[in-house]
């Protein structure tokens, strides 16, 4: 990884203190991390307001306002639920930014279409389009998670820029 986890959340703090911004998070598959890890940072309080552990279907439609329609059309683990999950979050937390993660870390659960270590990111921006992306991860369950939560510090970083 070019930059550190730690170096990404600081660069993301400094680009949303300087806009006045808050961020939020919308996790599945990371369970957390990303939270985890924005608020490892003292003062994150300032622009990071909370976020969402959505690990079930039923959570994704009634906290974040998923439709189930998009869930059983296209699957958790899709940009389409991300799309809606990344907005649902920002709306519901009032944030001026917002990402989404859902994957399959394994070691089950994959497919012939969606493998262990599928992972997709929704970014969510007020007054912008969601920019959606999916990405196959190697490694081990720990692995694909920190990849995973590394992955979309950059998405943010590069929606902001």
């Amino acid at each position: 990884m070019q930059n550190s986890i730690a170096e990404k959340v600081a660069r993301l703090a400094e680009v949303l203190l300087q806009r006045g911004w808050t961020v939020t998070a919308a996790e599945s598959c990371t369970g957390g991390a990303v939270a985890m890890n924005l608020t490892e940072l003292a003062g994150s309080s300032a622009w990071f307001n909370g976020s969402f552990v959505t690990y079930s279907n039923e959570l994704k439609e009634k906290m974040l306002g998923v439709a189930p329609e998009t869930l059983l059309a296209y699957g958790a683990v899709s940009e389409q639920v991300v799309d809606e999950m990344s907005e649902g979050a920002r709306r519901k937390a009032g944030a001026d930014l917002a990402v989404a993660i859902s994957g399959i870390a394994g070691p089950g659960g994959g497919t012939k279409d969606k493998p262990v270590g599928t992972v997709c990111f929704g970014v969510a921006m007020e007054g912008g389009p969601v920019v959606t992306e999916t990405v196959l991860f190697a490694g081990d369950r720990h692995q694909v998670r920190q990849q995973a939560v590394d992955h979309a510090l950059a998405m943010l970083l590069d929606k902001l820029n």
